[in-house]
Parts: C-alpha cells; structure tokens; sequence
C-alpha cells in the first residue's frame, strides 16, 4: 500500500487495530450502501478508499460509550 503512508494513518488512529477495524467497517459500509465522503479517491478497492478518508479527516472513530451494546455482543 503505497497510499496513504501508515505513518499519516497512524498520525489520525491510536492503533493498528483500531486502524484496521475502523477501515474494514467502513469498507463494508461503501460496499453495500454507497455513499462515498470524499470527491475523488485514487484507490479503485473499498479498504483503500476507506483508508483516504481516514488520511483526509473524513473518517474517525466514534468514542464508544460504556452502556453501549452492540449487536454482535448479544
């Protein structure tokens, strides 16, 4: 992956993990329901596309509130 640089990415994400998990849900999302946050994107691939929008400021994680239950935690 040659963009964006990790360093940018880590720059805007605490972990890898995070980093990771935030990009694949994401993806996930552009792939079933569209809705693209930025006017152009170099990347052609889902994950690439969700990794500019981290780089670019588009995409952050949401602080997750401790009363939060998620779906797949049932």
């Amino acid at each position: 992956m040659l963009y964006p640089s990790v360093d940018s990415l880590k720059s805007k994400i605490d972990s890898k993990y995070q980093l990771v998990s935030l990009a694949s849900k994401r993806a996930r999302q552009m792939q079933e329901e569209g809705g693209l946050r930025l006017d152009s994107y170099q990347s052609e691939k889902y994950v690439g596309k969700a990794l500019e929008e981290v780089a670019a400021g588009a995409l952050v994680k949401e602080v997750q509130d401790e009363g939060t239950i998620y779906e797949d935690e049932i």
